[in-house]
C-alpha cells in the first residue's frame, strides 16, 4: 500500500512511502526512491502518516526522500510512474493520534516497554532511570547504557508493560550485562536482575546472538522459558547468581509457540526473508511497479463555479474535491459518476440516465427506500472516461461540470458549441476505438455515438438551442475531421480553433508513435505546436523528457517542477491532450 509519510531524516519533507512490513500495531515503511537500508517504523495511528493526496490538499508538495537515488529533475516523472496503478491506502484505515497525557506521572524505577532507537525494529523491557521535568531517561534492562536515551513523557516510542502482548508485537529479552538496580526487595529473595524479570514476562521471540551490536556474555539464571505474568517469582535457587552454564540463546521456536496461540508470527526483521541490498542500485526498479505504464491513468477536474443544472445540488457540489484522481481510469469514472449521484436532488433521476454495464466499477443510489447498484462499462482508455462524462453532463444539462484541465475563476464556458447526436462524430479521429460495456471494440462511425450503449438514449437532450441557453461546453473541444482519412495530416487544436500541420518529408515525427519519441523529438513537437512555446523547448532537454514522459505530463506538474507559468503550462497540456487523442 502507498501512503504519505514524513521523511525521518528530513522532517520538513513529505514523501511517498510503501508499507513493506507489519508487526503488531506498527508499520514498516520504505520511502519510494530510497534504498532498503533506511526503512523505519510508525504506529498505525501516527500523525506522521497520511493518505495519498493529503499533502496537496493542504497546499504542500510531495518531495523526494533524502538520498533520492535518481536525478532530482526526474522526480516528477518518478512520482507519476510510482502512483500509476498503485494500491493507495484508503482513508478509512487511518486513525487519529490519541491525545497526550496532561502531566508527567513517571517515577524513577518504573517498568515499561520501549523502542530501541538504535535498532528501531526492537521493543525491549526498560526502566525509568531518571525524571527531569517533561523528560524521562529510558534505560534498557540488562544493558550498560549504550542504548539509553532521553525522551518526552508522551513519546510514541514508550509503552506500558504488556503492550507487545496485546498488540501482537515482539518483545525482546533483556540484555546479558550485569546491572544491579535499586531493589526494594531483600537480596535473599531475588537475584540481580529481578527488576527486568517482571517486565520481560511477555517475551516471546528468541533473541539472536549479536542482534544488539554487543558480544553476549554468559547467561545468568536458568535457561529462559516462557513466563507467566505473576507479580513475584523466584527465578533461581543458586547461591552464586553470576556463575551460570553457557547457553547460546534459547532453542529456536521455544518462545514462539505461546504467541502462535494468539496471533500468527508478525512480519519483523527477525522473521522476515532477507532482502538484497538496493542501496547501490542506480535505477528505480525497486519501487516502480512493472505495470506502471500499462494501466491508463486519468485525472478529472471539477468546475465548482459553473452551472450545475436542474438535477444537482450546488451546495453539495461545492463540498466535492477539486479533482478525481490521478488514478486508474475505471476508478476515476466511478468516483465522478458516484459524486453526481450523491449530489443529486433525486438520485433516481441521475441513476436513470445510466444503463447496466459489464466489467466496470460499481455505483449505488438510494431511492424508493432501497439501495440500487449498477455496474459501469469496462474502461480501457482515458478517452472513454472523457466521452462518458461528456455525455453525462449533456444529460444533466450542467455547464461543463468536468474537464481534463484545472478550472480557474476567470474561465468562461463556450456558449457557441453545438452538441447534437448528428454532429458528435465530428470530434473523433478516423479509426479511433475504445472498449464498450460489452467488451467489444467498435470503431466510431459517422451518425453513431458509442456512449449510447452506456447511457439511456431517451434521456438525451439534443436541442442545440437548449445547450446554448445553459452554456454547455464539451470536455474535448471540437476539431474538424480531415477530408481524407489517408492523408498524413496531424491535428493540433489551440484554444478551440482548428489547426493542421501537413506532414513534411523532413519531419521526424510524421507517422511515429509519440511514446517512441526521443527528447529531441519532444522539443520539435513543442516548437511546432505553438511558436510561442519555442523558448520553453530547452526545458524538456534539461529535464530529459522523452515521448513516454511527455504523455504523462499535466499542467500542474509542469508548473511545480519545470517552473512554467500558468499560460504556457495550459497551452502545452492542451496540445499534449490532443496528441493523446490522436494516439489512442
Amino acid at each position: 500500500m502507498k501512503l504519505e509519510a514524513q521523511d525521518p531524516r528530513n522532517t520538513t519533507s513529505t514523501c511517498i512511502a510503501t508499507v513493506v512490513g507489519l508487526t503488531g500495531a506498527r508499520l514498516r515503511l520504505r520511502l519510494d526512491g530510497s534504498d532498503n537500508k533506511n526503512d523505519f517504523w510508525r504506529l498505525v495511528d501516527s500523525s506522521e502518516i497520511q493518505p495519498i493526496g493529503n499533502c496537496e490538499k493542504n497546499g504542500g508538495m510531495l518531495q523526494p526522500p533524502l538520498g533520492f537515488r535518481l536525478n532530482a529533475s526526474s522526480w516528477p516523472m518518478f512520482l507519476l510512474k510510482t502512483l500509476n496503478g498503485a494500491e493507495m491506502a484508503p482513508i478509512r484505515i487511518f486513525h487519529k493520534e490519541p491525545p497526550s497525557p496532561s502531566h508527567n506521572f513517571f517515577k524513577m524505577g518504573m517498568k515499561l516497554e520501549a523502542v530501541d532507537r538504535k535498532n528501531p525494529h526492537f521493543i525491549c523491557p526498560a526502566t525509568i532511570g531518571e525524571v527531569r521535568g517533561s523528560e524521562v531517561l529510558v534505560t534498557f534492562d540488562g544493558w550498560r547504557g549504550a542504548f539509553d536515551y532521553w525522551c518526552r513523557f508522551d513519546s510514541r516510542d514508550i509503552f506500558p508493560v504488556g503492550w507487545c502482548s496485546l498488540t501482537g508485537d515482539n518483545l525482546q529479552p533483556p540484555g546479558t550485562k550485569v546491572v544491579i538496580p535499586k531493589n526494594p526487595y531483600p537480596a535473599s529473595d531475588v537475584n540481580t536482575e529481578k527488576p527486568s524479570i517482571h517486565s520481560s514476562t511477555k517475551t516471546i521471540l528468541d533473541h539472536q546472538q549479536g542482534q544488539r551490536g554487543r558480544k553476549p556474555g554468559k547467561k545468568r539464571g536458568r535457561t529462559p522459558k516462557p513466563l507467566i505474568p505473576h507479580p513475584i517469582s523466584t527465578p533461581s535457587k543458586s547461591a552464586e547468581p553470576l556463575k551460570f552454564p553457557k547457553k547460546r540463546g534459547p532453542k529456536p521456536g521455544s518462545k514462539r509457540k505461546p504467541r502462535t496461540l494468539l496471533n500468527p508470527p508478525p512480519t519483523s526483521p527477525t522473521t522476515s526473508t532477507p532482502e538484497p541490498d538496493t542501496s547501490t542500485v542506480p535505477q528505480d526498479a525497486a519501487t516502480i511497479p512493472s505495470s506502471a505504464m500499462q494501466a491508463p491513468t486519468v485525472c478529472i477536474y471539477l468546475n465548482k463555479n459553473g452551472s450545475t443544472g436542474p438535477h444537482l445540488d450546488k451546495k453539495k457540489v461545492q463540498l466535492l474535491p477539486d479533482h478525481f484522481g490521478p488514478a486508474r481510469a475505471s476508478v476515476v469514472l466511478q468516483q465522478a459518476v458516484q459524486a453526481c449521484i450523491d449530489c443529486a436532488y433525486h438520485q433516481k433521476t441521475v441513476f436513470s440516465f445510466l444503463k447496466q454495464g459489464h466489467g466496470g466499477e460499481v455505483i449505488s443510489a438510494v431511492f424508493d427506500r432501497e439501495q440500487h447498484t449498477l455496474n459501469l462499462p469496462a474502461v480501457n482508455s482515458i478517452t472513454y472516461v472523457l466521452r462518458f462524462l461528456e455525455k453525462l453532463c449533456h444529460n444533466l444539462r450542467s455547464d461543463n461540470l468536468f474537464g481534463s484541465q484545472p478550472f480557474t475563476q476567470t474561465h468562461l464556458p463556450l456558449t457557441t458549441t453545438e452538441y447534437s447526436h448528428s454532429h458528435s462524430h465530428d470530434r473523433y479521429l478516423p479509426g479511433e476505438s475504445f472498449v464498450l460495456g460489452n467488451s467489444l471494440t467498435r470503431s466510431l462511425e459517422p451518425h453513431s455515438d458509442s456512449m449510447d450503449s452506456a447511457l439511456t438514449p431517451t434521456n438525451l437532450v439534443s436541442s442545440s438551442q437548449n445547450l446554448r441557453t445553459h452554456g454547455y461546453r464539451p470536455l474535448l473541444p471540437s476539431c474538424g475531421l480531415p477530408l481524407s482519412p489517408a492523408s498524413a495530416v496531424r491535428r493540433l487544436c489551440s484554444r478551440g480553433s482548428d489547426r493542421y500541420l501537413e506532414s513534411r518529408d523532413a519531419s521526424r515525427l510524421s507517422g511515429r508513435d509519440p511514446s517512441s519519441w526521443t527528447v529531441e523529438d519532444v522539443m520539435q513537437f513543442v516548437r511546432e505546436a505553438d511558436p510561442q512555446l519555442g523558448p520553453h523547448a530547452d526545458l524538456f532537454r534539461k529535464h530529459e523528457i522523452d515521448g513516454k514522459a511527455l504523455l504523462l505530463l499535466r499542467s500542474d506538474m509542469m508548473m511545480k517542477y519545470m517552473g512554467l507559468k500558468l499560460g504556457p503550462a495550459l497551452k502545452l497540456s492542451f496540445h499534449i491532450d490532443r496528441l493523446k487523442q490522436g494516439k489512442f
